[in-house]
């Protein structure tokens, strides 16, 4: 796998992007800025897949693509990584330091794969009971217990495995139930897996796609929920849906749009919602959100890839775009941005080697910022280079 210098990457940054347009023509030219956020952001993210790596066998492999990481290549990286730090105020020295240490790897060995798709995702707030009422009727769902997750041999080979969800039924194992049959069916209504109950069943949908949120309860007490698991059903887009019907035009998708067309058109929300046959459970989390290695993910640093291929915990360089967006949570335009970040996530949508999600944080900003977050870029791991071997005297 080739690695390309940081050294390199400024370089490249003044080269046209054209290329990498797809909703948004990027500018011809970036600024030489090696990262727009602060030092502590990045310490703190690095700390957490720090916590991480360090329980592992330092031979697991953490990932496969762009190339197989170990958990003690990642650790390594991390840890040289996290002492660079300390000369952050010298960006002279600083960027001196990291062309000398460290490769950037792009995320796919084939050019044609390396154009990447940034979203967005964020923590919603939404008004919660833990006791259900006349007002809060729609039920979140903890893990049932009869949701059984195990592994059987792929179609491909016998010698590896993926992981089945479904129950028993009678003595066969079936699907688990589908977001119809939960939410319209009942299947799951009255058999003690409730934990809160919320207003509105468009913020329970698009809790479910973040995979975690806050609940403001009527004494304005908040409490924190997450992904304790899921029905093991496909992830499908109901924003696509609507493009593909179309029902909403394909560059005025947002999430903000989508919620807005679900709100207009009440007699056809049950059948779009229930499109997406995925089905998220939840718990209560002390701290957090926490990310798909169970430690708290960080706003502006953390992202969601595909778990399947990329290095868990890994330290990510990325260029892109973010929206620009008026007092009133309008877009009004986009902006490059460099920035370090860590792969602490993944979610359903986040599939295949070109597709990224930023974590933007919580509350009605971050809501605004991750909704729009649609733009190209480009993806890159960190990696401390190997140094040369000693030839035997």
């Amino acid at each position: 796998m080739a690695s390309i210098k940081l050294i390199a990457i400024i370089t490249l940054l003044f080269v046209p992007l054209v290329a990498m347009a797809q909703n948004q023509d990027l500018p011809s030219r970036l600024p030489i800025v090696s990262d727009d956020l602060d030092r502590e952001s990045l310490r703190r993210a690095l700390r957490q897949s720090q916590n991480y790596l360090q329980k592992l066998p330092p031979d697991r492999v953490v990932g496969e693509q762009p190339r197989r990481f170990t958990a003690k290549e990642v650790l390594d990286s991390l840890s040289a990584f996290d002492h660079l730090l300390d000369r952050w105020d010298c960006r002279e020295c600083w960027i001196k330091a990291l062309t000398e240490q460290f490769d950037l790897i792009p995320s796919s060995s084939d050019s044609e794969l390396q154009n990447v798709l940034f979203t967005g995702y964020y923590d919603p707030i939404i008004d919660g009971s833990l006791v259900p009422t006349e007002e809060y009727l729609y039920p979140i769902y903890g893990k049932p217990a009869d949701l059984i997750v195990t592994e059987r041999p792929t179609l491909s080979s016998l010698n590896t495995t993926e992981k089945a969800v479904g129950r028993m039924e009678g003595e066969n194992f079936v699907p688990y139930y589908s977001r119809r049959e939960i939410d319209d069916q009942g299947s799951l209504r009255g058999r003690g897996y409730e934990i809160a109950w919320v207003k509105d069943p468009i913020d329970l949908f698009f809790l479910h796609i973040q995979g975690s949120g806050v609940l403001r309860l009527p004494n304005g007490k908040r409490i924190k929920v997450g992904y304790a698991g899921a029905n093991g059903r496909a992830y499908r887009s109901i924003g696509r849906l609507l493009i593909d019907d179309g029902k909403v035009p394909k560059e005025e998708m947002s999430m903000q749009r989508l919620r807005r067309y679900l709100t207009d058109h009440p007699e056809e929300r049950s059948e779009i919602m229930a499109y997406n046959e995925s089905y998220v459970f939840f718990r209560f989390l002390e701290e957090g959100p926490l990310g798909s290695l169970d430690v708290p993910i960080t706003p502006g640093r953390s992202i969601a890839t595909d778990s399947r291929l990329f290095p868990k915990g890994a330290l990510a360089f990325i260029f892109t775009q973010k929206p620009v967006l008026d007092p009133a949570g309008q877009l009004i335009g986009w902006t490059p941005f460099l920035r370090f970040v860590l792969n602490q996530d993944t979610g359903g949508a986040i599939r295949g080697p070109q597709r990224v999600d930023l974590y933007f944080g919580t509350g009605d900003s971050a809501e605004a910022s991750g909704g729009y977050m649609n733009s190209p870029g480009k993806l890159y791991f960190v990696l401390l280079k190997k140094k040369p071997a000693k030839h035997m005297q």
